[in-house]
């Protein structure tokens, strides 16, 4: 029997006392249980440095429920448009495809580690606007999926600055906010960020999402996540309440799930040095996973990869040979998604093509995961590595 230590007995006495009737079985306000909610604002006050509200809270069945629910509320027809980072994670094509708006891509640059560039924002505004589509809003996520970057806190400020001078939502993504591997660079949330440019309610509005999915938790079939809405007016707000209440209420085991997760053991709970060394085992793992498959890439014949900064993937680029892009012409499919299906059939290993999530046209990638286990890492390479080898000269020039 595993010893639960005094804290987490106390923790879950206090979160049956939060719930009215202690029945963890009945509907919730619509934006989650009122004392989870004010457990996560102060988690997020402790992240910040600035203050949070708990009715600026709404807890969701992880971070996508909230994405669609922004959409829905922002997108009026094809004529509104929402700036998304290319390669971007598809939920944000699919959510925009869905509730019927224009997707406005903006690039990222490959040659700066996957830089975000305030100027690509600015001809991409304009050439939106020259084309009679309303932008809306922009979409950063950060740590970036399926990029792996991390933004520098300068140019999360130029970010908010131009939201701010257009009118324009931020919606950050920022689930994961626990996953940055590299000790140059910190996480910062936009909502700090702003606030820290003196920038309040007022100035600009600031909505972002974190789930319990990421991180070193990564409890991902539970379904819990939330949306902080800042900078909106009481009607707007109103609105929001009033798409959220549609579904009643999200999960009650996630909403606890995000409680717990921006409330974690702190030093002096008994709790707190278990805690910790599994987290720090966790994130370092994950760190040197990073570390062995970016290696691993960069070795192979015409391969080239980013570092990753954080989250958990890495997108090489891959230059394939005429040949292979001929024969995938012949099948009838991409040549990235040409390359990851000849992986997965010759050695089990499943790489996502770049193109399920965009990329400058010419240029072919795929996302692969951190997540293996560690000690399967050394398999996956040498397979990985000999497919490669096999693969370049089955289709040489």
């Amino acid at each position: 029997m595993h010893h639960l230590g005094a804290d987490a007995i106390e923790r879950a006495w206090q979160i049956l006392d939060q719930i009215p009737g202690r029945a963890t079985g009945a509907y919730s306000h619509s934006q989650g249980i009122k004392g989870l909610r004010d457990t996560i604002a102060a988690g997020i006050e402790a992240r910040d440095g600035f203050p949070a509200d708990p009715n600026d809270i709404f807890l969701t069945d992880g971070a996508s429920p909230a994405v669609h629910m922004m959409m829905q509320l922002l997108i009026r027809s094809e004529k509104d448009g929402i700036l998304c980072p290319i390669p971007q994670y598809p939920l944000y094509s699919a959510s925009i495809a869905l509730h019927g708006g224009t997707l406005v891509p903006y690039y990222l640059d490959e040659a700066t580690g996957w830089g975000l560039e305030v100027s690509e924002l600015k001809k991409q505004l304009a050439d939106t606007k020259s084309k009679g589509i309303t932008p809306r809003a922009v979409v950063v996520i950060n740590p970036g999926n399926p990029t792996g970057q991390v933004l520098a806190e300068d140019n999360q400020r130029g970010i908010v600055e131009f939201c701010k001078q257009e009118g324009l939502i931020l919606l950050a993504d920022e689930v994961y906010q626990e996953n940055v591997y590299v000790p140059e660079k910190k996480f910062h949330s936009f909502k700090k960020v702003a606030r820290s440019m003196g920038y309040g309610e007022k100035d600009i509005s600031i909505v972002s999402f974190q789930s319990v999915s990421k991180g070193y938790y990564g409890e991902c079939g539970k379904r819990g996540g939330y949306m902080e809405v800042t900078g909106f007016g009481p009607e707007i707000r109103e609105q929001i309440y009033k798409v959220a209440s549609v579904n009643l209420c999200s999960n009650i085991s996630g909403q606890i799930l995000a409680s717990l997760v921006m409330s974690p053991p702190k030093v002096g709970d008994e709790s707190y040095e278990s805690y910790y060394a599994e987290k720090d085992g966790i994130l370092s793992s994950l760190m040197r996973r990073a570390k062995t498959l970016e290696d691993a890439f960069n070795n192979l014949e015409g391969v080239t990869c980013n570092k990753a900064e954080g989250a958990m993937y890495l997108f090489p680029c891959i230059r394939l040979p005429e040949k292979a892009i001929k024969a995938a012409e012949a099948a009838k499919t991409a040549p990235d998604n040409f390359y990851c299906r000849r992986l997965l059939n010759a050695t089990g290993i499943v790489f996502v093509p770049g193109s399920g999530f965009g990329q400058v046209p010419g240029t072919w990638h795929f996302r692969c995961t951190i997540l293996p286990q560690e000690d399967k890492i050394p398999a996956v390479v040498s397979r990985l590595t000999e497919f490669h080898k096999s693969f370049m000269e089955e289709f040489r020039n």
